[in-house]
């Protein structure tokens, strides 16, 4: 549905993007991940065609991007922007016939997800008198009322409340249930978590990490917190062992740190048959924020708030 290859965007002195390559599947929820200035939305405006770069190719659904064939893609920008004296249908329904459609089908689904977004009673309102969660509820029913078989995701979950971030996060999965490839840039690890099929990190323009969300955490050592006697630390397989605490008769509170390519349940099953007694065993799983400061860096914006 997207396919990127060497794509590079200088701006005067600054690289943006920096060969950057990946694709996206139909059906697929992929992740594009990186802190402020990274070159997600640079991209994201190559692909739309509103920027052009300066090497590299694009393919949209298997030709050149092109403005005049927006028929097909859903388009959610970071910079919200809706017409404040046009009702909410109306609106819907303009959007609708700039992507080529009919205006009463427009109309029609405009309502549809209207009546699914809970915004049913306010279609005739002007846009200027809506909450600023109404208003964004109305921008992503923009993106989506032209069923789109392509949908791009520009930093979506931006100060909506836990609510509407749920209501996104099902449209998301609503849209790639009926087949469209959904591309989302975030920096909020969590939604991408639940959300996305395969990520990629980005950093000063350049892919640091691609794959799925396990391929992402097999990046960092596995870990378990363990309540064990001393014996625990020269256990085959263990590459770090620190003591937490000493809990006395002989009882010990340990963090270790798993050699590559062993797994927990090894580590579990070798106590067991060598008779060492445990009163706590925890597989500590990376998180996506750890693997993003470990692969990219700690970047203050990149968010490991549960949303």
């Amino acid at each position: 549905m997207l396919k990127v290859a060497n794509l590079t965007k200088q701006f005067a002195d600054v690289r943006a993007v920096d060969d950057l390559s990946f694709a996206v599947e139909p059906g697929e929820i992929y992740g594009f991940l990186g802190g402020n200035g990274a070159g997600k939305t640079t991209t994201l405006r190559m692909v739309l065609d509103i920027i052009r770069p300066t090497s590299g190719t694009i393919e949209v659904m298997g030709s050149a991007p092109d403005r005049r064939a927006s028929g097909a893609i859903g388009f959610l920008p970071e910079e919200r922007g809706l017409y404040g004296n046009m009702t909410v249908i109306d609106m819907i329904a303009y959007f609708g016939q700039l992507k080529q459609m009919r205006a009463g089908d427009a109309r029609a689904h405009g309502m549809e997800l209207l009546e699914r977004f809970d915004l049913a009673d306010r279609a005739k309102a002007k846009v200027a008198d809506l909450s600023k969660g109404m208003a964004q509820k109305v921008q992503l029913a923009t993106a989506l009322v032209n069923r789109p078989r392509l949908l791009i995701l520009d930093e979506p979950f931006s100060g909506l409340d836990p609510v509407n971030q749920g209501l996104l996060e099902d449209e998301i999965l609503r849209a790639a249930g009926t087949g469209a490839a959904v591309i989302f840039s975030t920096h909020v690890m969590q939604h991408a978590e639940r959300l996305c099929e395969r990520i990629l990190l980005l950093r000063k323009g350049r892919k640091r990490f691609e794959g799925t969300i396990a391929e992402a955490r097999a990046e960092l050592p596995s870990r378990v917190a363990a309540i064990a006697p001393q014996g625990i630390a020269t256990m085959s397989g263990i590459a770090a062992a620190e003591p937490v605490s000493d809990l006395g008769e002989g009882w010990h509170a340990w963090s270790l740190q798993l050699a590559p390519g062993v797994e927990a349940g090894d580590l579990l099953e070798a106590c067991t048959a060598q008779g060492l007694p445990l009163r706590r065993f925890e597989e500590q799983r990376a998180s996506l924020h750890d693997v993003f400061v470990a692969l990219v860096g700690n970047d203050p914006s990149i968010e490991e708030t549960r949303a």
